[in-house]
């Protein structure tokens, strides 16, 4: 999925999901980062394309904040 279907897909979510997307994609990103360091990790670039996901989310949320609430 490019970048600009991404966005496109997250601002369509409301605050409360963005929040739950955020908060599953840290778990996720704990777990991977436990894989790394016992060695199992098959696809490590998956680490960078979640930490980006998450900073996404919480730009959207900072944007909709400062634009005065939710959508």
């Amino acid at each position: 999925m490019k970048v600009n279907e991404k966005l496109a897909e997250l601002r369509k979510l409301t605050d409360a999901d963005l929040n739950k997307k955020i908060t599953e994609s840290k778990k996720e990103l704990f777990d991977l980062r436990l894989k790394i360091s016992n060695g199992t990790l098959e696809k490590p670039s998956r680490v960078n394309e979640l930490r980006k996901d998450i900073a996404r989310m919480k730009t959207i949320l900072n944007e909709r904040k400062s634009n005065g609430g939710e959508k």
